[in-house]
């Protein structure tokens, strides 16, 4: 038995009649009801995703907008707390000048108290 090759002709009818039946079988997938029913899970199941994600959009923003207000919470108690600091160092830097200087008045009274003891002695 030889192999014989089929020809142009045969070949293309061959891809007719396959496009014959392809159509016909879509045809009969498309008036088929359980197709329609198929049809209508997907579009519940499309509906659904759509639904979630824009529930996750939803949530998404939400969360944006509480972590912008929790930040400019964050950034107004930084600011009063770096306020608070300044304030805080200008007291602390007062009470050490008001503390030299008392210092430095009972360091003059001692050496004064000395020198007027020496003066004394002298007399």
């Amino acid at each position: 038995m030889g192999f014989k090759d089929p020809g142009f002709l045969e070949r293309k009818s061959a891809a007719t009649d396959a496009r014959k039946a392809a159509l016909e079988k879509f045809r009969a997938n498309a008036n088929d009801s359980a197709a329609a029913e198929r049809q209508a899970a997907r579009q519940g199941v499309v509906a659904a995703r759509e639904a979630r994600a824009a529930e996750r959009k939803a949530a998404k923003a939400a969360r944006e907008i509480e972590a912008a207000a929790e930040a400019a919470r964050v950034k107004e108690s930084a600011e009063k707390a770096k306020l608070d600091a300044a304030a805080q160092a200008r007291r602390d830097a007062a009470e050490k000048a008001e503390r030299e200087i008392a210092e430095a008045a009972a360091r003059k009274a001692v050496r004064d108290a000395k020198y007027a003891a020496r003066k004394a002695r002298k007399k």
